[in-house]
């Protein structure tokens, strides 16, 4: 029975699928993978730095640990804030959550446009 060799191929025999072919879906998890985690979270560092780098003294602020309080000193990597009438601590640059006194100002002056 020669025949039932060639009916269960071998590794000359056609139709297998090709090594790119096998890569595809590989390939295809990483763009998505790359769409979905990688790019928002680059776009989010840098949306952090550019805040970190346009803070300004007595902006309001929020910091990671839930702080409020008011920017005092800028240093390189510290920030010296006020979070009560002469208590002042110094944070980390990177633990600012956010600016609150950007956001305020500018539904202010949206409420004043409309």
């Amino acid at each position: 029975m020669p025949g039932l060799a060639y009916a269960q191929g071998g590794p000359g025999a056609a139709g297998g699928p090709g090594p790119i072919v096998s890569l595809m879906p590989i390939a295809a998890m990483f763009v998505v993978l790359y769409f979905l985690l990688i790019r928002p979270q680059q776009k989010r560092a840098r949306d952090h730095d550019s805040m970190v780098e346009n803070l300004k003294r007595n902006d309001e602020i929020v910091t990671t640990g839930g702080l409020y309080g008011r920017v005092q000193a800028i240093a390189d990597k510290v920030l010296t804030v006020e979070i009560a009438p002469n208590v002042r601590v110094r944070i980390d640059r990177a633990q600012l959550a956010e600016v609150v006194s950007g956001k305020v100002e500018s539904r202010e002056k949206d409420k004043e446009k409309s």
